[in-house]
């Protein structure tokens, strides 16, 4: 080599160590990054920039790791909407907001949201050695737990080391992962892996809305069901639950180490290791590993255990619904009791051993509780199915109650969990039996005589008896009113559902006290209540001066203990004593939709982000009364204030006093009773009594407007054209102006294209002709891709002069009024 060629070598070598060591990792406001630049954190771990991935054409803005050789991205800004074009750059706006938009139009493609309530002086972006890119104000100390935003919050198909998996119930996040359509296209694909909170947090896998895998709940040591989930050399991991969060999260103990967490394009949850020596990802642990990893492949009740033939059989205690069915590996009916319960004082529990813990969706738990006392709260509760310490370490702490059928139960051969599951008193006499032959060395086949069974079968009958004859005295001083009648009905429909007693509510409720009131509808006042064991309740309560009665009372029991999904509101029990008709329901802490988007103080609680969760988490409720349910439902009053809201803003569709089902093929029924509020009955149904699945569509298309513009439909009156909320939507929508109707709250967390796609969903509607109208299914698929979809045709009820007309028709019953009461219209044929 030439003394010049030396010289050369070493001023490119000088040069390309200046431009590393001056690489940015920060990005100020205004700033650009074009689609060749990039950012590239302190030491050099991640980069962020344009990229294309595998073999596609379209460019994403995403982060990646810069060190090593395979190209591997972690997490992806526009992963919905792909660039076809070159002429698009990255920027940091003065009001905090990362956006991505094509420099020739003008056009935002993508945008970030921001939480800060404050406006901003010179906000800087910067790229952590974590992978996280977060958001701050330059001159203020940053917390880069909670700064102005950080793409850690968004993940995409990687969980990395000081992520957390889970809900942030202050900020209203929930953070999860969802998969990629395929290698070459990062759009959110069919999988999440995600912490479910509906009872005691577990880990699922979910394809759609199906669970395909379910790792258990946290039981202070592990995910129930991943006993290979243990402390090591290489990362640590810990699981929080608490008012503020709950939240699993690892972080690596040498940080040379490269490891993540990935859903793959087909479903399957891998820990990932970076192997130097092969270039290569290497699979360090995957949690689904055979056939009892598939969600409750053996049914309620059964038990699945690898290491058999067949891998399913039922609990001990329990036999097979269908034996002909289990005979040849059908196991989806999975397993009864052998002996059926019947709330007998003699009932107890049995103890399981070394098993993954049933799906916790219908549980309820409490971490300060002792094993007695969970033993002794369950046994009172003849719902209540099983019980055991949510917390295992050490002594064990903590309670967790089941409800119902146990799902998804697997026998492990090592690290399992410890269930205590009720059984009748029979029962447990003759494990008990079994239990003491055993230890004494002697396999004696235990005879029960028949006269213990003929006696057995007497002393039952005895106390039922005696049970009625109480019944029946405590109900003479009743008046003539239904209500033994309405508790016999309630019995007759075996809906395992806890009668309270009225002394128990009125203890819980301070006698109906004025401060426990939360609100009055159309069938009565409804209070705040806290039970002994400080389970907050709220009771319904129906007033003697309700529009609604013994029908209504019965329709909503009878309807709504049939019924469990994480967007319905849940019913404990109910209370029929005294002159009394109550219903005890979960307590909703945020109340109804209605006192947010109507309440011009409280609006801004609910950002673009919560309101869009709202509307999908409506849209899967309503899925599941039309389709999924075991009853076809119609709920003939879907509306705003029977939207509640939980802890975490999740939507729960309430009041199923007006309901009514649908059997086998049936898509539509008259009648003569037209029930449902002024406002959200579909044209078909308030004027000619028709009702079907697409009158509630078309209800719920008028909740959508609703939320997106913060206006009632029914008190909405544009001076201009004189047309109510839909039609305001309407001519908004015909003159390419839509954005015009959004709340003007919603202005700084704004999604454009969920906007519109709201808006555009929400006119499909509440087309005139209920054959117009797309059902819950295509609302869905709607709601979560960008289209292209058909054009809503004229909405019904949207004219001022049909209002007027309208309104006039109905309140000839006398039965409109401004309280947005539900209305009960006879009308004659």
């Amino acid at each position: 080599m030439t003394k010049t060629k030396i010289i050369l070598a070493y001023v490119v070598l000088f040069y390309e160590s200046i431009a590393c060591a001056n690489a940015a990792n920060t990005i100020s406001a205004n700033q650009t990054v074009g689609i060749n630049e990039t950012i590239v954190s302190p030491q050099e771990t991640f980069e962020l920039g344009f990229f294309s991935p595998g073999n596609s054409m379209n460019h994403y803005v995403g982060i990646w790791y810069k060190k090593i050789s395979k190209p591997t991205y972690v997490w992806v800004a526009n992963r919905n909407t792909p660039l076809a074009d070159t002429s698009i750059e990255l920027t940091l706006t003065v009001q905090g907001v990362l956006i991505i938009r094509n420099t020739t139009t003008g056009f935002i493609i993508w945008s970030s949201t921001n939480s800060s309530t404050t406006s901003l002086k010179n906000p800087i972006g910067q790229l952590l050695d974590s992978g996280n890119f977060i958001i701050y104000q330059d001159g203020v100390d940053i917390n880069q737990d909670e700064p102005i935003w950080q793409s850690f919050d968004f993940m995409t198909d990687n969980i990395l080391p000081g992520m957390k998996l889970g809900r942030n119930f202050v900020r209203g996040i929930e953070r999860h992962i969802s998969s990629w359509k395929s290698d070459d296209d990062p759009a959110v694909g069919e999988y999440s892996d995600w912490i479910d909170t509906r009872g005691y947090p577990q880990l699922l896998v979910t394809k759609g809305q199906e669970i395909i895998y379910r790792a258990g709940p946290w039981n202070g040591l592990r995910f129930t069901g991943t006993p290979n989930l243990r402390p090591n050399q290489l990362f640590n991991f810990t699981f929080v639950i608490n008012q503020r969060e709950i939240y699993y999260q690892y972080n690596l103990l040498d940080p040379s180490v490269l490891m993540r967490l990935i859903i793959t394009p087909n479903g399957r949850p891998q820990r990932l290791l970076w192997v130097d020596s092969t270039q290569e990802w290497s699979l360090y642990i995957t949690p689904q590993k055979d056939r009892c990893d598939d969600y409750k492949v053996c049914g309620s009740f059964g038990s699945c255990n690898i290491d058999n033939s067949p891998v399913c059989s039922c609990l001990k205690g329990f036999e097979p619904v269908s034996p002909d069915q289990w005979r040849v590996a059908d196991w989806s009916q999975g397993c009864q009791h052998a002996i059926p319960l019947d709330c007998n004082p003699g009932e107890g529990f049995s103890r399981y051993s070394n098993l993954k813990l049933p799906d916790t969706q219908w549980s309820w738990y409490n971490q300060t509780m002792t094993l007695v006392q969970c033993e002794k709260m369950c046994k009172r509760n003849c719902s209540c199915t099983a019980y055991t310490n949510s917390n295992v370490s050490g002594a064990g702490s903590g309670c967790l109650l089941w409800f119902g059928e146990l799902i998804d139960i697997r026998a492990m051969a090592e690290n399992g969990d410890t269930l205590y599951i009720r059984l009748a008193a029979s029962e447990l006499e003759t494990m008990e039996h079994s239990r003491s032959s055993r230890s004494e060395g002697r396999r004696v086949r235990i005879i029960v005589p028949v006269t213990l069974v003929v006696l057995g079968i007497l002393s039952t009958f005895l106390l039922y008896r005696i049970f009625r004859w109480k019944q029946q005295q405590q109900g003479t001083a009743r008046n003539e009113s239904g209500h033994d009648h309405l508790e016999n009905r309630i019995a007759d429909e075996d809906l395992e559902l806890p009668l309270f007693g009225l002394s128990t509510i009125l203890k819980a409720t301070n006698n109906f006290s004025m401060s426990a009131k939360l609100g009055e509808g159309g069938f009565g006042p409804v209070y705040k209540g806290v039970l002994e064991d400080g389970q907050e309740i709220a009771v319904k309560r129906l007033a003697e001066t309700s529009t609604q009665g013994l029908h209504e009372f019965k329709n909503e029991v009878i309807f709504i203990s049939k019924l469990q999904h994480r967007n319905l509101v849940k019913l404990l029990g109910c209370c029929v004593e005294g002159g009394e008709k109550m219903l005890i329901y979960e307590y909703m802490p945020n109340k109804g939709l209605d006192s947010f988007i109507f309440d011009k103080t409280h609006e801004e609680l609910l950002d673009w982000p919560t309101r869009y969760h709202i509307i999908n988490g409506i849209a899967r409720g309503l899925l599941y009364l039309h389709q999924d349910s075991r009853l076809r439902i119609i709920h003939r009053d879907l509306k705003a204030s029977n939207i509640l809201l939980d802890t975490n803003m999740n939507p729960k569709i309430s009041d199923f006093g007006m309901a009514r089902t649908f059997g086998g093929n049936q898509i539509e029924a008259n009648t003569n009773r037209v029930v449902g509020t002024y406002g959200y009955m579909a044209p078909e149904y308030a004027g000619d009594g028709i009702f079907s699945i697409r009158s509630d569509v078309y209800s719920f298309g008028v909740l959508v407007l609703e939320i997106v513009s913060g206006e009632k439909n029914r008190g909405f009156f544009h001076k201009e054209h004189s047309n109510n909320l839909i039609g305001h939507a309407w001519v908004l929508h015909n003159e390419k102006k839509s954005l015009q109707l959004v709340a003007k709250c919603l202005a700084e967390t704004l999604n454009v294209s969920q906007v519109l796609r709201a808006i555009h969903v929400g006119l499909l509607c509440v087309q005139r002709h209920p054959e117009d109208r797309p059902n819950m299914t295509s609302v869905i698929m709607m709601l979560g891709s960008d289209g292209p979809w058909p054009s809503p045709k004229e909405p019904g009820f949207y004219v001022g002069s049909m209002k007027q007309d309208i309104t006039h028709s109905l309140s000839s019953y006398g039965l409109i009024s401004n309280n947005e009461l539900s209305i009960s219209i006879l009308k004659g044929r």
